[in-house]
């Protein structure tokens, strides 16, 4: 298949480098982590940053957080080696957590809506008002006393999924793929009894997967049966999609691919890959997996570029659509293929990580200030576009040139 080789247009000066990260989460931190820029022939100067010639594979959670203060304890050819660093990561628009921190996610997100997206449930059902396609909800458990209803909300259904309506990471997440005589065949293949799945539920209600656990509710939902055109690129679970998208625009996209290592789960920091996806095309760039770039799956020897990702246009209306949907401007969208029934909106995150820039190798803040100053040029105007005029904008602005 074709292709597809990083061609930036139109996008200004990156003015902060990738600073301090002491206190942000480990999911955050591993963003920095796993940065393989290639820069031009020397710009790694004489830093000690794990660098070859011409590159910067990536910089280790101390060493980011020691630029701040590193006049005061680095020799002078390791302060200049650093400032090359900083100014290289400057120059590809990198953007790294206290800028994505403070002009993004305060500037774009008020706090009072972020239950809309840190509550599985209620962005199920604001999506579904909205007519926006999404797995389908089998019903909602809130007390114990309602895990009485779970034969009843089950149904029929053999396979299903059971989720933390604010869990994170893909933990406390239960999914049955058939029915085994009187109890339950996992996807992994376990058989679980009733009793067992029970205990799942009382566990997620207790909060033990919630983000800030308290007490939380438990989701039954359809089980999606990924797309085949997966099954020679992922190991197992179901790969998907995310979008970071600011103020209805999508501004760059990956695809994550469970492994073996990952257990399954699509979460780059369990070992799944994250593969850059060209915007106007829908075709997977380079991959990356545990700090290094690859281009083949780990286990089952494939290639995980130049993939042509059915009904691309349709992801991207279903990203540009959530800013309207849950009213915050900086979000991730994650969107699953199902084989039956095309692409579906999983959940939606209001502080996305930074390591999509890995995968497309390329930074974030070139893109949003483009689209930031889209948005000037458009209030100057008096108008707004539509969904389908965003990803239109996007897509023309930031696409790949296919190489000849």
């Amino acid at each position: 298949m074709g292709r597809a080789r990083r061609q930036p247009r139109n996008e200004s000066r990156h003015r902060h480098a990738v600073r301090g990260v002491s206190g942000a989460p480990d999911h955050e931190r591993a963003g920095i982590d796993l940065f393989r820029l290639h820069l031009p022939g020397g710009a790694a100067g004489t830093g000690r940053v794990h660098a070859g010639h011409g590159q910067i594979p990536w910089l280790s959670p101390d060493r980011t957080d020691a630029l701040q203060g590193l006049p005061q304890r680095r020799g002078k050819s390791q302060v200049i080696g650093w400032w090359k660093t900083w100014k290289a990561l400057e120059a590809r628009g990198i953007m790294g957590i206290n800028r994505r921190n403070a002009d993004y996610v305060l500037k774009y997100n008020k706090r009072s809506l972020y239950p809309v997206v840190d509550d599985k449930i209620i962005t199920k059902e604001r999506a579904i008002a909205a007519g926006i396609h999404v797995p389908e909800m089998y019903g909602v458990i809130s007390t114990e006393k309602e895990i009485d209803r779970l034969d009843e909300i089950i149904g029929g259904h053999n396979d299903f999924v059971i989720k933390p309506a604010q869990g994170a990471g893909g933990d406390g997440i239960l999914v049955i793929a058939d029915r085994f005589e009187e109890r339950f065949r996992t996807v992994s293949g376990r058989i679980i009894s009733h009793a067992e799945i029970e205990h799942q539920v009382s566990s997620i209600l207790t909060g033990l997967y919630s983000l800030g656990g308290h007490r939380d509710r438990a989701l039954i939902e359809y089980r999606v049966v990924p797309d085949p055109i997966f099954k020679s690129i992922s190991y197992e679970g179901v790969p998907d999609i995310r979008i970071i998208v600011l103020m209805g625009y999508p501004v760059m996209a990956m695809l994550r691919l469970p492994t073996r290592q990952s257990g399954g789960k699509a979460n780059l920091h369990q070992g799944a890959i994250g593969v850059g996806v060209d915007l106007a095309t829908g075709v997977t760039l380079q991959g990356t997996w545990l700090n290094n770039i690859i281009s083949k799956h780990p286990d089952t020897t494939h290639s995980v570029d130049g993939v042509q990702l059915p009904n691309w246009d349709g992801f991207m209306k279903l990203a540009a659509e959530c800013y309207e949907l849950c009213g915050l401007g900086y979000i991730g969208v994650d969107m699953v293929l199902d084989k039956d029934k095309g692409p579906l909106i999983l959940e939606l995150n209001a502080r996305p990580g930074l390591n999509i820039q890995i995968a497309n190798d390329s930074g974030l803040t070139h893109r949003t200030q483009a689209v930031e100053a889209r948005l000037e040029q458009l209030a100057l105007e008096g108008r707004q576009e539509s969904a389908l005029e965003r990803v239109d904008f996007v897509q023309q602005l930031f696409g790949h040139v296919p190489s000849a």
